[in-house]
C-alpha cells in the first residue's frame, strides 16, 4: 500500500497541512462508477469509532502544537466521543489537585472556550459553509474540513503559542524541549508507533516544521530518533517552513537565520530530501489578492505547489511512484539533498526540459538571507545550472501533453539527455486540476467562465469545489543552492557564538560544495549506479 506517515511540527506547518488534508478530502468518491485517480491509502487510515459500529477514514498523521494553538479543535471529536462530559485534553488550562495533595479547597480554574469560527460551525450543522476570511481564520481548527484520530492531537503544554513571556523561539528550546519530553514518553512509542504498526508497508514519512524557531531544534531531534529507530532506508521528506523576516527587527532576523542555519546542517543528514518554503521577494500580478501577512493566504499558495509536486506518490496504476524513487531523481550523487520548488498556474504546458525551467513563483528564494537591503547591491544574478528536476503538470489534457510524451525515455523514466550539461529530468501529468475549495482563499486570479462546462461546474459544486486551475511544479537541485547556502553562511557566521561558529561554518560550506557550479553526474552510465 506504500503508506506514507505525516508529521507537523508547529503552528506554521499547521495551516499548510490543514490545506493539504482538505484538498485529500476533496478526492474521494462516493459513486461506485466514478474510480477515483487518488490512492487515498497512501495517506488516510481505514478504522472503527468507539462504538465499532462507524467506519472511520481518517489522515496517518501527528499533530504538534503548543498550548492555545489548536482553537476549538477538539482531541477527542464527534466520531470517538462517548460522554460529552470527557474532559478534552486540548481545552483544559488546570485539572483539579488529587485528593489528599492539599487540605484547603481546590478551585478549578477554566479559561473561556475558544469559539468554532463561522465555518466550522456551518459544516458542523450540516450547512453551506460561507468562505473563510483573513479576520475570521484565527487557528488553523477554523477552516479544516475533516475530523483527525485523537491519538493525532498532541498539545505541548510546556510553552503557550505567542507567548511573549516565554517564547518558543530559540533552536536550542526546541532541542531542549524534546530531549525532555522525549526521556519522560518515549514520544515515538507515545505517538508515532500506533500510525506506524499499522501500515502494511510503510515507504516513508512527510515532515511539514518550521526551521528558524524551536520547531527547528525540537524537529531535528524528533528526525533523528526516526533515523535511529527506522534506519537509513526509509523516506523521510521534509518541508521546511520559513518565516517572513524583512519585516522584523535586525536582532529578531538574525536569529532566524541563525535558527534556519543550525536546522537545514542538521536535517541535511536526517532528511532523505529537504525542501525550503519562503515566500518569494516578488509574485506575479495574478496574485492580487494575496495578503502575504496572512498565515492562511501564506500556507495556501505553499500548499498548492506541495501537494502538486508529489502528486504523483498518490495516483493510482503505474503512474504511482514512490518518495524513495522521487529521491533517486532528486540526489544523484547521495549529498544533494536540498531541492527547490517553484510552480505557475494556468500556465502552458513546458516543452523543453534541456536546460532550466523558470515558472513565476519560486518558494526558495535567496533575497531572504540577506540582513542588509546593500548586501544585493552590485552582485551579478547568474542563472543557475539545473542538475535535475521533477516537472509535474496537472489539470492539462492528453492532447495539451502530447508533445512531451514524444521524449525518449530511459529505463528509469527520465528523459534521455543530449548532451552531459543537460539537468536529468523525469516528468509526470494528470488531467487532475488542483481544486479551490470553499476554505481556500481567493488567492488565484481565475477566469471562471473558462474554466468548465455547466454539466461539469454542477458536478464540482456538489463535491464541494467551485473550481480548479492547472498547476505546473519543478522540484529541481541546482547550483543555486550553492549561491544560497554561501550568503547565509556569510550572514549569520558574525553573529553566533564562539564555539558553534567554526562547526557551523564548516557544515553549511561543505553542504554548499555539493551543489557548485563546476560539478558534473559524469556518464549515464554513472548516474545508474
Amino acid at each position: 500500500m506504500h503508506e506514507i506517515i505525516t508529521l507537523q511540527l508547529g503552528q506554521q506547518s499547521n495551516y499548510l497541512a490543514t490545506h493539504f488534508w482538505n484538498t485529500q478530502e476533496s478526492y474521494f468518491t462516493y459513486s461506485e462508477d466514478d474510480e477515483p485517480l487518488i490512492d487515498h491509502d497512501v495517506h488516510f487510515r481505514p478504522g472503527l469509532s468507539l462504538d465499532n459500529k462507524t467506519e472511520t477514514f481518517m489522515p496517518r498523521t501527528v499533530i504538534y502544537d503548543l498550548k492555545g494553538a489548536f482553537g476549538s479543535m477538539k482531541k477527542i471529536n464527534a466520531l470517538y466521543e462517548v460522554d460529552g462530559d470527557e474532559p478534552d485534553p486540548t481545552q483544559l488550562d488546570l485539572q483539579p489537585m488529587a485528593s489528599g495533595v492539599w487540605p484547603g479547597k481546590t478551585v478549578l480554574q477554566k479559561a473561556e472556550p475558544i469559539q468554532p469560527s463561522p465555518y466550522t460551525e456551518a459544516l458542523n450543522s450540516g450547512l453551506p459553509p460561507p468562505r473563510p476570511s483573513t479576520s475570521t481564520v484565527k487557528y488553523f481548527s477554523d477552516f479544516s474540513r475533516l475530523y483527525y484520530h485523537p491519538r493525532s492531537v498532541v498539545q505541548l503544554n510546556e510553552f503557550e503559542v505567542a507567548s511573549t513571556i516565554q517564547p518558543f523561539e530559540q533552536f536550542s528550546t526546541g532541542e531542549e524541549l524534546f530531549r525532555e519530553l522525549d526521556k519522560e514518553h518515549d514520544l515515538l512509542d507515545r505517538d508515532l508507533r500506533f500510525f506506524a504498526e499499522e501500515a502494511d508497508f510503510m515507504q516513508g514519512f512527510q515532515v511539514f516544521m518550521g526551521v528558524d524557531d524551536a520547531w527547528g531544534g525540537f524537529g531535528t531531534r524528533y528526525l533523528e530518533r526516526i533515523r535511529d529507530e527506522y534506519g537509513a532506508k526509509v523516506a523521510i521528506w521534509t518541508w521546511g517552513l520559513e518565516s517572513p523576516v524583512r519585516s522584523m527587527p535586525r536582532d529578531k532576523r538574525l536569529l532566524r537565520l541563525a535558527n534556519k542555519s543550525r536546522s537545514f546542517t542538521e536535517l541535511y543528514t536526517h532528511s532523505s530530501i529537504l525542501v525550503p518554503l519562503s515566500l518569494p521577494s516578488h509574485l506575479p500580478s495574478s496574485l492580487s489578492n494575496f495578503d502575504p501577512t496572512s498565515p492562511w493566504h501564506a500556507t495556501a499558495l505553499f500548499s498548492s505547489a506541495v501537494e502538486s509536486a508529489l502528486l504523483p506518490s498518490r495516483l493510482r496504476g503505474q503512474k504511482k511512484e514512490t518518495l524513495n524513487t522521487i529521491i533517486e531523481t532528486l540526489d544523484l550523487t547521495g549529498k544533494q539533498k536540498m531541492a527547490g520548488l517553484q510552480f505557475s498556474v494556468n500556465a502552458s504546458p513546458v516543452s523543453d526540459f534541456s536546460k532550466e525551467i523558470s515558472l513565476d513563483i519560486g518558494l526558495s528564494s535567496p533575497a531572504g538571507d540577506q540582513i542588509d537591503a546593500y548586501s544585493m547591491r552590485g552582485r551579478n544574478v547568474r542563472t543557475p545550472r539545473v542538475f535535475s528536476q521533477l516537472v509535474t503538470s496537472r489539470g492539462y489534457s492528453p492532447e495539451e501533453m502530447q508533445g512531451n510524451e514524444a521524449e525518449e525515455l530511459d529505463e528509469k523514466g527520465r528523459r534521455v539527455r543530449k548532451s552531459a550539461y543537460e539537468p536529468i529530468t523525469k516528468t509526470y501529468s494528470s488531467p487532475l486540476a488542483f481544486p479551490i475549495l470553499d476554505s481556500f482563499p481567493e488567492i488565484f486570479t481565475v477566469d471562471k467562465d473558462s474554466e468548465e462546462d455547466d454539466e461539469e461546474r454542477k458536478k464540482m459544486e456538489e463535491q464541494g469545489r467551485e473550481m480548479t486551475v492547472r498547476i505546473t511544479t519543478s522540484l529541481s537541485t541546482d547550483s543555486g543552492v550553492c549561491t544560497r547556502l554561501r550568503r547565509l553562511k556569510d550572514t549569520v557566521i558574525k553573529s553566533i557564538g564562539l564555539e558553534d561558529r567554526e562547526m557551523l561554518g564548516n557544515d553549511l560550506a561543505d553542504m554548499a560544495d555539493e551543489y557548485h557550479e563546476g560539478w558534473s553526474s559524469g556518464s549515464d552510465s554513472g548516474e545508474d549506479d
